[in-house]
């Protein structure tokens, strides 16, 4: 299989002469490459739509675009059905553990600001939305219909999805990146890129928050910091709840993603550990909740 997207890559009509792709580590919902033609370096993103988890690329390519065109993200050079050429970026990766620190905190605060606030200006065509709890309804469906083995927890995983949307309510609409994973992060020792827009749509900003959180563990005084700072004003008893019931939903929503993936994916991953750890969490998230929603 990636011999074949390796083949794919090679004969993109954009390079100027004979190009040698290299395999990228690292893409789950694609096979990524990196690319060096005429002097310069390119990473290639190999995937088609995975309905199941809501990834249409023409969405992806439309918020990949928008991002590049508000400079947050790297340029898009070349599109075609399944295939999206971007520039490289040379940089570092972050790790969980550079986003735990404050320091790493107060340069991904503006950038997430502008992500919400600056990419729809650049927006063109059809875009999707992204609502967390849809998203853990649709997944639902496909766990009963797949037979996955933690089933019979479904209706107790619908009926808190349902308390949690309840408790945001109604919500501020933005264009949000939806996977912030610190692997998104590129640090190129200046500026911080984020990338991969697979998840890309219009959402709470609330979502991005705690999917920040939650994705890299930050401390209680950094949810808090970020809350504050992103919001411009203390957080009180009612948007500290809503901010904890979307980081609660943030982790039900991954480990659904991963029973689903459980079921349909071929890639070599331990998706059954990886679904164990996000239940644990989500527990541990959602034991938080409860003790605030009582009086």
């Amino acid at each position: 299989m990636i011999e074949d997207a390796a083949a794919r890559v090679a004969n993109l009509p954009i390079w100027k002469g004979p190009v040698a792709p290299r395999p990228l580590a690292g893409g789950i919902t694609n096979t990524n490459f990196t690319v060096e033609d005429g002097g310069r370096r390119y990473v290639v993103r190999i995937g088609g739509d995975i309905p199941l988890h809501g990834v249409l690329r023409f969405n992806e390519r439309a918020a990949s675009e928008a991002a590049a065109s508000a400079g947050i993200s790297p340029a898009v050079i070349h599109a075609e059905p399944g295939v999206l050429v971007l520039d490289f970026v040379e940089g570092r990766t972050l790790t969980p553990a550079d986003i735990r620190e404050r320091a790493m905190q107060e340069r991904i605060l503006p950038l997430l600001r502008r992500v919400h606030r600056e990419i729809t200006d650049h927006l063109r065509g059809p875009v999707l939305a992204f609502w967390v709890f849809h998203v853990i309804r649709d997944y639902a469906h496909t766990i009963r219909e797949g037979g996955h083995r933690l089933v019979s927890q479904l209706p107790d995983w619908l009926a808190t999805a349902a308390r949690l949307e309840q408790t945001v309510g109604r919500i501020d609409l933005v264009l949000g990146h939806n996977d912030l994973l610190a692997a998104n992060f590129i640090d190129d020792g200046k500026r911080l890129w984020l990338v991969d827009w697979d998840y890309a749509g219009f959402n709470s900003p609330l979502f991005d928050l705690g999917g920040l959180a939650s994705n890299n563990e930050l401390a209680e005084a950094d949810r808090l910091w970020l809350l504050e700072a992103y919001f411009a004003r203390p957080v009180d008893d009612a948007l500290a709840l809503q901010s904890q019931a979307m980081l609660v939903a943030s982790l039900l929503r991954e480990a659904m993603w991963s029973m689903v993936s459980e079921l349909h994916s071929r890639i070599e991953f331990d998706f059954a550990a990886y679904t164990a750890e996000n239940l644990a969490r989500f527990g541990r998230a959602l034991e938080v909740f409860d003790s605030m929603e009582r009086p």
